[in-house]
């Protein structure tokens, strides 16, 4: 069965972290705070929590354990 232009498996969202174009049915998405981020892979799904993990630390706030 060939998918129809426009359906959800021609959707593609941007890495949070390195930008590159990935179907969105294979997306790492974990839901943030007040928005959705999207992930290319394991790789960058980590840099980013190092990265939101360090910035909850400088600013006080508690490390959200999701």
């Amino acid at each position: 069965m060939a998918n129809k232009p426009g359906s959800i498996d021609d959707e593609k969202v941007s890495c949070t972290i390195c930008r590159k174009e990935i179907p969105l049915t294979e997306a790492v998405i974990p839901e943030a705070a007040d928005y959705m981020a999207h992930f290319c892979g394991l790789e960058c799904y980590d840099q980013w929590k190092k990265k939101s993990d360090r910035a909850a630390k400088q600013a006080g706030t508690p490390k959200n354990n999701r």
